[in-house]
């Protein structure tokens, strides 16, 4: 058997490994811009929050609230494409006799089957790429295994204690009339494929007399979550499109130094896209050439109606995510302290 018939042979029984390295010869200067932070840089825009950036964050502590910005981890919630959910009890030791020792012990576990992209979620620099090319002109393809990446695993990120601000579109359009309904809503939402401006970003932040400044997570309420919180009857209208940002909000919002965007949606920008050729620019535009990261299906109702009967929007942003070594992504808890 000829060399090639022997390779053949093994591609058609799935059995062939690629030896290291054997993909990913991009030249990703030409399609990803460097880090501003530096060349070897795998963190991405989380280290703009210095101590002083916490420091000046703590300030918005004022009455202690805390308002949740997550939504449930359920088995039923809207799921992007093929995405899944799935949760299994364990309850061995609750059967007669099943407890341990003289003080009757038992206990019970789960497991929790799905991609790391579900719920409310952060998108890390392995997310999203250009081709083969990812954040700080990393050529991916040479970082991948079977399990996970060795390069940009969400084990780089640095800390999330940092101001945030919550800009109230919904507020925006209500004020400016371009509000218009939507019946499948309970509460009044932006319509899917609405376009948020810069505009439209400055006159919420005008709304609440607030400037961004470098370090800030900046979360969008568009009303969209409504429609989330009533899974699963509206999981396939939730996931047919949403309102967001377009490529000059999000250029306006790389520009102001901001270390995240989240928003009750699932994509953060608009869907259907401005452009009919291209998929997810605005996620190319903040994680790959930026290093900011997206926070997916967070719940901003709270957020907003505190900021709405406070006459305040912003907080010290709360965040957790796992340093979960390799992966592009993983589920966050988020609480707005005022």
């Amino acid at each position: 058997m000829t060399t090639t018939a022997w390779t053949a042979g093994l591609l058609l029984l799935g059995i062939v490994t690629a030896a290291p390295n054997a993909f990913a010869q991009t030249d990703c200067t030409k399609t990803v811009p460097v880090s501003p932070f530096g060349a070897g840089d795998q963190t991405g825009a989380t280290n703009r929050v210095s101590p002083a950036v916490t420091k000046a964050a703590a300030a918005e502590i004022q009455t202690g609230k805390v308002t949740t910005m997550t939504q449930p981890l359920s088995d039923g919630v809207p799921l992007f494409g093929t995405r899944f959910t799935k949760t299994i009890l364990t309850a061995t030791s609750l059967a007669p006799g099943a407890a341990f020792g003289d003080n009757n012990l038992a206990y019970m576990e789960d497991t929790w089957l799905s991609q790391s992209h579900v719920g409310t979620h952060i998108d890390g620099m392995g997310h999203i790429g250009r081709g083969d090319c990812y954040y700080n002109q990393t050529a991916m393809g040479k970082y991948i295994n079977q399990n996970n990446m060795t390069k940009l695993g969400l084990e780089h990120l640095k800390s999330f204690a940092t101001r945030g601000v919550i800009i109230d579109l919904v507020k925006v359009y209500q004020d400016s009339g371009k509000l218009q309904a939507n019946a499948a809503c309970k509460s009044p939402c932006l319509d899917k494929g609405t376009v948020i401006t810069p505009e439209d970003l400055q006159a919420g932040l005008k709304l609440y007399n607030i400037t961004l400044r470098e370090g800030d997570a900046v979360f969008l309420h568009t009303g969209w979550g409504d429609l989330f919180a009533q899974y699963p009857a509206q999981n396939a209208l939730y996931n047919s499109g949403e309102p967001g940002i377009g490529k000059a909000a999000a250029t306006w919002l790389i520009e102001q130094k901001v270390i995240l965007v989240g928003a009750d949606t699932w994509a953060v920008e608009v869907v259907p896209g401005e452009g009919a050729k291209e998929a997810f620019p605005v996620h190319q535009m903040l994680i790959t050439d930026n290093g900011i990261h997206i926070i997916e299906n967070v719940r901003t109702d709270l957020i907003a109606a505190e900021a709405a009967a406070g006459k305040r929007a912003t907080f010290f942003l709360n965040m957790s995510v796992p340093k979960a070594v390799g992966l592009t992504g993983n589920f966050v808890g988020i609480e707005a302290i005022q």
